[in-house]
């Protein structure tokens, strides 16, 4: 009995460290880190920000203010266009964003969180250095977002809910016989504001055929509020700390073909933690996808879909 006992105990001491490790090794990661948060205004902080970003190395991709209280600023350099040739459809992850908000006169300085970013869009780099870099230029409050995190596996094979779309489940809005004739009519379709959709950066991916659009949505201009920035952060950025980072949306151009992620996985991989019912809900927003999905689509040239029936 003795022996047995002391069988069993050796046995659960060797097991300690590994399940530490693994604990350590798949941490839950969330996909916004605050800089920094505190009073200010709002010029002055882009102003700043801007600043320390150049001298950190990080070229300015664009500059948008999707709503008087929030301006995003899309960073990228060569380490993320290297990571994102390396992998499939990775130019999604080629320009991190950076938010500043003001939150009722305090001043929230955020930005993605690259690691986070390279798991759900299924990287071969984890981004690490990207994310040092930015944690050293602007500050590294701790991770926010959902309540709850989601480790590298979990977010390589995320969906919202049974049924719903993937990270390799994109729309395909237009196809070209060539990339050239894709980028063209991307470039045409933006500069013409066509459905309100409206050119924010655009970043080429070295030694590939894709690039990636970083869009602005005004519904006003386009298919109504469904396809609005302000209306959609409304409805689900309404924690203390905000998401602003979340945007702009992307379009991606990749060997003659025009791909955007589908809105309930673009949407849902920043607000994993909403409900589907009530207020602040994917209910809200319900009819949002398929709105983006249109306007998308007629700012690349594509042919729209009709309703099924």
């Amino acid at each position: 009995m003795k022996n047995k006992l002391l069988v069993a105990l050796v046995g659960f001491l060797l097991a300690m460290p590994v399940a530490v490790a693994t604990a350590k090794d798949n941490p839950k990661m969330k996909p916004f880190i605050m800089a920094s948060k505190a009073a200010g205004e709002m010029a002055g902080t882009v102003e700043q920000v801007t600043g320390k970003l150049a001298a950190a190395g990080f070229e300015i991709a664009g500059t948008y203010s999707p709503y008087p209280a929030a301006t995003i600023i899309v960073v990228t350099n060569e380490g993320l266009r290297q990571a994102a040739a390396q992998s499939d459809f990775g130019g999604y992850a080629a320009g991190q964003r950076v938010a500043i908000t003001d939150v009722g006169g305090e001043i929230q300085v955020a930005f993605t969180n690259p690691r986070y970013m390279a798991s759900a869009y299924r990287m071969k780099s984890d981004l690490g250095a990207v994310a040092d870099a930015l944690s050293a230029a602007l500050g590294n409050q701790g991770e926010f977002g959902p309540d709850t995190g989601m480790t590298d596996k979990e977010l390589r094979g995320y969906h919202y809910m049974f049924g719903m779309e993937y990270f390799d489940e994109p729309s395909v809005l237009a196809k070209y016989d060539t990339q050239a004739a894709a980028i063209a009519a991307v470039e045409a379709g933006l500069a013409e504001g066509r459905s309100g959709i409206t050119k924010v950066y655009r970043i080429d991916v070295p030694g590939k055929e894709e690039s990636v659009f970083g869009i602005a949505m005004d519904g006003s201009k386009g298919e109504g509020t469904m396809q609005d920035d302000a209306y959609i952060m409304s409805q689900i950025d309404f924690k203390p700390l905000r998401s602003s980072a979340h945007l702009p949306y992307e379009m991606l151009v990749s060997g003659g073909k025009v791909y955007a992620l589908y809105a309930r996985f673009r949407i849902a991989i920043n607000f994993s933690d909403l409900s589907m019912m009530g207020s602040n809900s994917f209910m809200s927003i319900m009819e949002c996808p398929t709105t983006i999905e249109r306007a998308l689509t007629r700012a690349a040239g594509g042919k729209v879909k009709k309703p099924s029936t």
